[in-house]
This record gives structure tokens, C-alpha cells and sequence, in this order.
């Protein structure tokens, strides 16, 4: 699969751990495009959609229990294929600047290391789920 960036619009994901900023920083970049009169959207990872808060409830919720680390890994990729397809692409295509608080690396960090699944059988469900879109710019 070769990568693929959009013509349209600017893709931008933030990427780190637990507390790090990241969804500080998402906000107010997004606030400081704003006011800019840049069109932006600001989203995150898991649970950019009503389909994604879905998702990551039921990884969630303590009656689930433990779920294999591979259900785990292709909750998540559904999550980030509803979410490229219902959310992000759909901006992009209107030109917008897309600002997302986790992508793939948060994927191949949280289920890869910390749920020891092989990287790269991980990282090819990732670039799949997403259809291999990439941010233009990753922080």
C-alpha cells in the first residue's frame, strides 16, 4: 500500500503519552487557526465519531472484561476507519485543516508496546483501517 496525503487540505495529528499536552496543544492550535479565518477541525482518536465513542466504551467499560490484545487492536482500527471515513477525509476534502489528538503512532505505541501485538502485522491493520492516509505533519 503506498502512502497517501491529500491534495486538499492540511492534516495534522499530535501524537504522545498520557498528560503530554496533546489535547492542549490540539486546542489551541486550533483556536490560534481560528482566529487566523483558517477552516479547521479539531478531533481526536478513539471516539472521533458516535460509532468511535461506541467503540471505545465497550473497551472500556470494567463488564466487558479483558479483552485479547488483538480484539483490542481491531476495535480500535474500526474506530479509526469510521473515523478517517466519516470525519476526516470529508474535511479534507473541503480544504479544512484537520487537527487530531492521536492517529497510527498512538495505535503502534498503546497495542504494539504496550500490548505486545507484532508491529508490523499492527501497523498494517492501522494503515488498512485508515486506507493508508497520512498526516501531512505529525508532532
Amino acid at each position: 500500500m503506498q502512502p497517501r496525503y491529500t491534495d486538499s487540505g492540511v492534516f495534522i495529528a499530535l501524537e504522545g503519552g498520557e498528560g503530554g499536552g496533546k489535547s492542549t496543544q490540539s486546542r489551541l492550535l486550533h483556536d490560534w487557526l481560528t482566529a487566523q479565518g483558517t477552516p479547521v477541525l479539531l478531533t481526536r482518536e478513539p471516539g472521533g465519531t458516535e460509532v468511535g465513542a461506541r467503540l471505545r466504551s465497550i473497551v472500556l467499560d470494567p463488564a466487558t472484561g479483558d479483552l485479547s490484545p488483538r480484539t483490542e487492536a481491531l476495535v480500535y482500527a474500526a474506530d479509526k476507519a469510521e473515523h478517517v471515513d466519516a470525519v476526516v477525509l470529508p474535511a479534507l476534502e473541503r480544504g479544512e485543516v484537520v487537527v487530531t489528538d492521536r492517529y497510527v503512532d498512538s495505535t503502534l505505541a498503546y497495542q504494539g508496546a504496550g500490548r505486545a501485538i507484532d508491529a508490523g502485522e499492527l501497523e498494517h491493520v492501522a494503515r488498512w483501517a485508515t486506507a493508508d492516509l497520512r498526516p501531512h505533519l505529525t508532532v
